[in-house]
């Protein structure tokens, strides 16, 4: 799974010490196996653990795993390096932006697969991305267009014959895709 080295731990203990509230450390990774994947490590608090979570002691404190970050979280490395200035914690996640789908995957990273490797560079060709913002609980994507795509006249004829169609076809779970994109705003726009 994760290391994290002795002088991390170490620092992150001294951190949590200065917490009233926190029960640990939460590690996550925002958009995982996405381009724009971000791996974080955050105070835990009560209310912010989840189903899934895996709990894992260390000696002087206790670090949760997100449940659907585990596998992008595999050879990571939490580090902390003390120089002049006081220090830096550093996070090695080499997985972290790699797609690793399955049809086991949670319904988000395998939209992400899809628009990441699939609709983006279609989409890269006007200057334009969408991006996955969330599944409703009545299974529809909300996406947000950027780019040459937001404002775009032709935005609508690209949401539904061509990323909704093509994300339908390769996740049939989804009810449909919703745009939550101000189009507004035509100063970027391709057409």
């Amino acid at each position: 799974m994760i290391t994290i080295t002795e002088s991390a731990q170490e620092y992150l203990a001294e951190l949590l010490s200065k917490q009233e509230d926190a029960l640990g450390v939460r590690v996550f990774i925002n958009d995982p196996g996405t381009p724009r994947a971000e791996t974080c490590i955050a105070y835990c608090r009560d209310g912010d653990l989840e189903e899934g979570d895996v709990e894992q002691a260390f000696e002087q404190f206790t670090a949760w795993f997100q449940g659907r970050s585990i596998p992008f979280l595999e050879d990571a490395l939490v580090d902390y390096s003390a120089d002049r200035m006081g220090g830096q914690l550093t996070i090695k996640a080499p997985n972290a932006k790699m797609p690793r789908v399955s049809d086991d995957s949670p319904i988000e990273d395998r939209i992400n697969y899809v628009l990441y490797n699939e609709v983006n560079p279609s989409l890269a060709a006007h200057g334009g991305e969408v991006s996955l913002i969330e599944v409703t609980e009545d299974q529809f994507a909300v996406l947000q267009f950027g780019g040459g795509c937001q404002g775009c006249s032709a935005v609508d004829m690209t949401l539904k014959g061509g990323v909704e169609k093509t994300l339908l076809e390769q996740i049939p779970q989804l009810a449909g895709v919703r745009d939550n994109t101000d189009h507004s705003d035509r100063s970027q726009a391709y057409y």
